[in-house]
């Protein structure tokens, strides 16, 4: 029969190796707050923490606080665990159920507002379009250079296709487009060109693609983390029942 002391030994091990990739999965939600919060060079950033919609700012704020708590929960786990101090197990394995329960609701409200966010994304980016090279609008500058970038790299045009751009009002000639939407490095809003020669496909795909991609990490990571702490929870659990043996038998 394994003794007491033995069976601590091994829940702190596992314990400790289960915490650090808690930790190492809380970091990255961090960074990936901050990423949204302090990048504007990312389309996602640009479109949405501007004027009223503040969506960036809310996701940014949630997972920061989520990365905070983690990394500070981390480190009361591993001094409650390698100190044998049960109080700070109590309180780590608190949180972990708190943080659980609140990355489950979050789990949850992210599908259900999946496809209302993703609307908003496209909606967004035809208002972009609309907007584009209005000389009133001088600090919706970044987001043109940014939908350019994307045009110029991606070589499409639009959101669907390069007509998208007939709905844009500020253009000297009807029949003009972005310079972007061509293989051009001139540094103007818009160019005089034939429509044939310039990119035939939209920018849908390949902007899905990248919503799809960050929703996808941003899922993977929150899974993970789920898994860990129901391993977390139950490991805390056994180690602080056996330290409370141990203290009642310490010659079991």
């Amino acid at each position: 029969r394994m003794k007491i002391r033995d069976k601590i030994l091994i829940q702190k091990y596992y314990l400790n190796v289960f915490n650090g990739i808690f930790l190492a999965l809380g970091l990255m939600l961090l960074t990936f707050g901050l990423w949204l919060f302090f990048d504007r060079n990312n389309l996602f950033s640009v479109l949405f923490s501007s004027g009223e919609n503040q969506l960036v700012a809310y996701i940014s704020c949630m997972l920061l606080g989520i990365g905070s708590v983690i990394t500070f929960t981390s480190a009361v786990g591993f001094l409650g665990s390698v100190k044998e101090i049960k109080c700070l197990l109590v309180t780590y394995m608190s949180v972990q159920i708190l943080v659980f329960v609140t990355q489950m609701a979050i789990s949850v409200l992210i599908f259900v507002k999946k496809e209302e966010v993703h609307n908003q994304w496209n909606n967004r980016i035809d208002e972009v379009i609309s907007e584009y090279g209005n000389e009133s609008l001088a600090e919706q500058e970044p987001v043109w250079n940014i939908l350019n970038a994307v045009q110029h790299n991606m070589e499409c045009c639009g959101r669907y296709n390069v007509t998208q751009w007939e709905r844009n009002k500020n253009k000297e000639k009807h029949t003009q487009i972005p310079c972007s939407c061509i293989k051009s490095s001139l540094k103007k809003w818009f160019c005089d060109v034939p429509r044939d020669s310039t990119y035939s496909m939209g920018c849908e795909e390949y902007l899905n693609t990248w919503f799809e991609n960050n929703v996808l990490i941003l899922t993977a990571i929150t899974i993970s983390l789920l898994i860990t702490q129901i391993l977390l929870i139950t490991l805390t659990g056994q180690l602080f029942r056996n330290i409370r043996k141990n203290n009642i038998w310490p010659n079991e």
